[in-house]
């Protein structure tokens, strides 16, 4: 099974394709879509869409996992990664159909059996999971991969969306 993960964000959207068989779990492939801050919002989500686009059209995902947001004391941030989020959903949902969400609280049991683990933590167990010399950087590609892992180790946690 090919799993996208995606940690959605406006200037940085970070992702983590893995491959769970029988033998385990690898990696295939992780990065980031970045948007220019000089280009206006609908802009910035326009090429994020065109990015989710590509990622599922190149690597033919089963499922997208996406995580859910939390949300800080910045709420105008907070909107703006929800839009971004919104736009990640209806692209996945008409590409791939096949949607599952977690939280950040998910994300960090599944990984270290720590609902409060810090994110040193998750990337520790991320580069040991995929056998990795390295975390994988930036840190939002780190947790993409995460949020794919979380799925591949504890699919019945997540909330199916399409």
């Amino acid at each position: 099974m090919i799993i996208l993960g995606i940690d959605p964000g406006l200037a940085t959207v970070g992702y983590g394709i893995i491959e769970k068989t029988l033998k385990g779990i690898r990696m295939l492939d992780y990065g980031v879509i970045s948007t220019p801050p000089t280009e206006d919002t609908p802009a910035r989500l326009a090429q994020i869409a065109e990015g989710v686009s590509r990622l599922i059209a190149e690597h033919r995902p089963d499922c997208v996992v996406v995580e859910e947001l939390f949300f800080n004391t910045n709420i105008t941030t907070g909107i703006k990664v929800a839009e971004a989020r919104g736009v990640i959903l209806y692209r996945t949902a008409l590409e791939c159909g096949n949607i599952f969400e977690y939280t950040p609280l998910q994300v960090k049991s599944a990984l270290t059996g720590n609902g409060r683990a810090d994110k040193k933590q998750i990337q520790f167990m991320v580069r040991a999971t995929l056998g990795l010399t390295e975390i994988p950087k930036p840190d939002d590609a780190a947790d993409a991969l995460a949020v794919a892992i979380c799925h591949a180790n504890t699919s019945e946690y997540g909330q199916r969306r399409a």
